[in-house]
């Protein structure tokens, strides 16, 4: 497949790579619920088969085209097979992540206006709870598994503009917004995904990712992927018996994971670098990261030259600025710098509030321009035309470009705080100098001061010495309060919910 620009149908394109490359591997580390007939290894004309069995046990069950289908499982790679079966039959998948409360599914499923809704055991107690599902159109997988096929059902589209997928945001201000997306606007993403794939120099490496299937990000990826025949490997369990496990069984050759993911993982790396010794390429999902921890897996690699892709984007635009980081590069990284953009693809510019532009080096909204932005959000559609200016969207993040055209990320614009420039720059700071902490996290009290959250890394004690020391010339910051790692708040993506921190803290004081 050449990279020119296809719009996305998720089964057409599954579909076709099958066809292209039938006996490429597929690995999972722990069995599918919903297709245990794939085991715990396959082939991509084997998993095409039974997502076409899946769609047609669907049909079985009276879901039509157009119908919105939410998958709402636990976060396993059959919950991205399950929104390919649902497109087969020209139906939309509306990926829901497992964390989100009844109450929030009740305001999501009223919007969506009793669609149908796929659970497992993950999540069936809290559909029974619902008030705005329809029980007639509740599935649980044990339900789906069991249907009959008594006859042939033909693949279905929608048109290559209408909404045919759907995920959300990571609802760290609150109730998720759904995001629409057509075959059209992913089909941009998947260009641009595919320009960053074509990199990897070995096509027969196993490409491994530990990424909540639900994320805007894992339909592109996989997508993309499978265009090249990669071997791929899908981790459900982030554990670190289970990570070991699979590191070593199965030596992969490039990894992607959430920021906050490899901060995780990142400890584990130092204490013993041939863990990830393996992998030569190394991408963080759509968010900024510290640079020690990217730092940690260049250095753990056995590769003469291994690349850390930092990708910074949003799920309403895709993926959109690119910086590549290497063992030389990284040690005289600012890790506020996020790059450039994708030229004919993707493209930021600084404005102020009003959307006015502003000129280079002088700090504002970040915007973004994408051919891959979404339509809107759904049954929201004048809260996403708050965030258009034209052609631009405003991210709402903070940062400043300089005078060649790099991206530096700031802050998320709700989370600015008086006299601090960027609280990410000094999280960063602290997270790289401190191999005690494994999170810092600064939020705002009921002052408006600034706040530190710290977990300490499991292993290690709580070096005071040291923190007082490392703030002296910062500005002022509060004695930190100590958290579990565990016990911080967030989303599906490991994002901190840093408003319900903040809120949490005021309600307390």
């Amino acid at each position: 497949m050449n990279n020119k620009y296809h719009p996305l149908n998720l089964y057409s394109r599954f579909a076709d790579s099958a066809a292209t490359f039938p006996e490429s591997p597929i690995y999972f580390d722990e069995m599918l619920p919903a297709f245990p007939e794939l085991n715990l290894a396959t082939t991509y004309a084997a998993t095409k088969d039974a997502i076409v069995h899946k769609a047609h046990q669907l049909k079985e069950l009276g879901i039509q085209k157009g119908d919105q289908v939410v998958i709402y499982k636990s976060a396993k790679f059959d919950t991205y097979l399950l929104a390919v079966a649902v497109s087969y039959i020209g139906a939309v998948p509306a990926m829901i992540s497992f964390h989100l409360p009844t109450e929030t599914m009740d305001v999501l499923c009223e919007r969506l206006a009793f669609p149908y809704l796929i659970c497992d055991e993950e999540t069936i107690g809290k559909c029974k709870q619902m008030k705005n599902l329809n029980p007639e159109k509740m599935i649980p997988l044990e339900q789906l598994l069991a249907v009959k096929v008594t006859r042939v059902y033909p693949q279905e589209t929608l048109a290559p503009t209408d909404i045919s997928y759907l995920t959300h945001t990571s609802g760290t201000t609150g109730i998720p917004k759904l995001i629409a997306h057509s075959a059209n606007s992913m089909g941009w993403r998947i260009k641009f995904q595919r320009e960053v794939m074509n990199e990897i120099d070995n096509k027969a490496g196993l490409l491994a990712f530990h990424i909540s299937p639900v994320h805007s990000r894992y339909n592109i990826g996989i997508s993309s992927l499978m265009t090249f025949g990669f071997p791929f490997m899908p981790i459900a369990n982030i554990d670190k018996h289970n990570i070991e496990q699979v590191m070593d069984t199965y030596q992969p050759y490039a990894f992607e994971t959430h920021p906050n993911n490899f901060v995780q993982l990142a400890g584990w790396g130092k204490m013993n670098p041939k863990l990830f010794s393996s992998i030569k390429y190394l991408h963080s999902t759509f968010d900024a990261i510290n640079k020690e921890t990217m730092a940690t897996f260049l250095n753990c690699s056995k590769h003469q030259r291994p690349v850390f892709l930092q990708i910074y984007g949003q799920s309403e635009c895709g993926p959109m600025i690119i910086k590549k980081h290497t063992r030389e590069s990284i040690k005289e990284l600012n890790a506020r710098e996020m790059g450039v953009g994708m030229p004919g693809l993707s493209a930021t510019r600084i404005a102020d509030e009003n959307g006015k532009v502003l000129p280079a080096c002088e700090k504002g909204n970040i915007h973004f321009h994408s051919k891959g932005r979404a339509l809107t959000y759904f049954k929201e559609d004048e809260r996403f035309q708050t965030c258009v200016y034209g052609e631009w969207w405003d991210t709402g993040d903070y940062g400043v470009i300089d005078e060649n055209g790099v991206l530096f990320l700031l802050d998320r614009q709700v989370d600015l705080i008086e006299n601090i420039e960027s609280n990410l720059a000094i999280e960063d700071l602290l997270l790289d100098q401190h191999d005690f902490l494994d999170e810092v996290v600064i939020i705002r009290n009921k002052e408006g001061r600034p706040q530190p959250i710290i977990s300490v890394a499991e292993g290690y004690e709580m070096n005071w010495d040291a923190w007082w020391k490392s703030i002296q010339d910062m500005p002022y910051l509060n004695k930190p309060m100590v958290m579990k790692y565990e016990d911080i708040p967030r989303t599906a993506t490991m994002k901190v919910q840093r408003l319900q921190m903040e809120q949490e803290l005021i309600a307390q004081s």
